[in-house]
């Protein structure tokens, strides 16, 4: 492990405001999950009218872009009665959820989004200074949250193939176990959207200290379609310190109504419910419950997604672009030049892209957006960049 990964607060802060020069189209970070720091460009973006918002290809932040099914909109728009309710009735959402994967409803907590989750559980098992242990580049919201409560974050880099690397993180829990709050691991891992194997996830399990907290964030589960992968919520039904994360803004379209959830040992549950806000709407709560049970709908977005994403990623490749192998709703693609510029070309051309992720300067994240949208991403792709030499300067390092 490289001890010159550790990220303290002001340098790991400076670090993202940097990187996010460019964010295409960033109104807040409740719209936006994953935006970094408010720049004066982003400022001058939002002031952008409704009409320009919505002409825009949308393909930067992972979202569904189908909208909400008929059957999740009407069991919402039935829930505005209790719009003017304290104590309206939920629908029963932990219920269902607990339901789904076999657990007690005292194993689940909600949140605003996971990404609200992420936060408590930086709060709770970073008390007194504790460390938190993963990759970078992941889901830099939870090192952002854990530095800004005064705690340290400890990244490791990928391997050459942008995997997570299990045997460093095993080696970097051990060494720091006395002052480790918890381990950090996006499964499948945003922005690169490659899984980490089931076998990897139990030898990280089998090889830390019994007591170490394993945050497991799953909040592309449900476009994986690949046999080495697995769920992680079986680690806690064994009684293990794992906590799983999962949201309703990918799969189920609901990310501007922000719903998410934990899934962790009643113990653990406990201890993180008194950082949760549990500000969510009662529309959310019902639109929930109906998308949990509206599971063809989510098969008709995964095969889409996973046939237009293999579709854009053949069509890069022949321009001579690789692409990393991905199991999500969104890819990276390889430029082979500094991503930044390329960024504000797409905007330029109307077209939404993903922002920077350091150290991988030159690799472009593409969510998957609707047919309509990935055609016109491909358009303004081969107008920015045209045909690459094939083979060319692949190993994005």
């Amino acid at each position: 492990m490289d001890e010159n990964n550790t990220v303290s607060r002001r340098k790991f802060v400076g670090g993202v405001a940097a990187a996010a020069g460019v964010l295409g189209l960033a109104p807040s970070r409740n719209l936006f999950a994953q935006t970094a720091r408010m720049t004066p460009r982003d400022l001058e973006i939002a002031r952008d009218t409704l009409d320009e918002y919505d002409a825009f290809a949308k393909i930067s932040f992972n979202e569904n872009p189908y909208g909400p099914p008929e059957s999740v909109l009407k069991a919402m728009t039935k829930a505005f009665k209790y719009a003017n309710r304290y104590g309206y009735p939920d629908g029963g959402i932990t219920e269902a959820i607990a339901k789904l994967h076999g657990v007690s409803p005292d194993n689940i907590l909600l949140s605003a989004g996971s990404g609200e989750m992420l936060d408590v559980i930086g709060t709770t098992f970073t008390q007194g200074n504790k460390k938190v242990i993963g990759v970078s580049p992941s889901y830099m919201q939870v090192y952002e949250h854990v530095t800004s409560v005064r705690a340290e974050a400890i990244t490791l880099p990928l391997t050459a193939d942008y995997r997570q690397p299990i045997p460093d993180l095993i080696k970097a829990a051990k060494q720091h176990y006395r002052d480790l709050g918890f381990i950090y691991l996006c499964n499948p891992n945003n922005p690169t959207g490659r899984i980490v194997t089931k076998g990897e996830v139990r030898e990280l399990l089998d090889g830390i200290p019994a007591d170490v907290p394993v945050l497991i964030d799953e909040a592309y589960h449900h476009f994986v379609d690949n046999s080495d992968y697995a769920t992680s919520v079986p680690y806690m039904l064994e009684g293990r310190p794992v906590i799983v994360t999962r949201t309703f803004s990918k799969i189920a379209a609901l990310a501007g109504m922000r719903l998410g959830y934990a899934i962790a040992r009643k113990d653990i549950i406990a201890q993180m419910r008194p950082y949760s806000m549990g500000s969510i709407s009662a529309v959310v709560k019902w639109g929930g419950v109906a998308a949990l049970a509206d599971t063809e709908s989510q098969a008709r977005v995964k095969k889409v997604t996973i046939d237009l994403r293999q579709q854009t990623i053949g069509y890069l490749k022949g321009l001579g672009y690789e692409s990393i192998p991905s199991d999500t709703n969104f890819f990276m693609v390889h430029l082979k030049k500094p991503v930044v510029p390329v960024i504000e070309a797409f905007r330029k051309k109307g077209v939404l892209v993903g922002r920077p992720f350091p150290p991988l300067t030159e690799h472009l994240r593409v969510s998957i957006g609707n047919p309509d949208e990935m055609q016109r991403f491909q358009v303004a792709f081969k107008e920015i960049m045209g045909a690459g030499a094939v083979g060319a300067g692949n190993n994005g390092r």
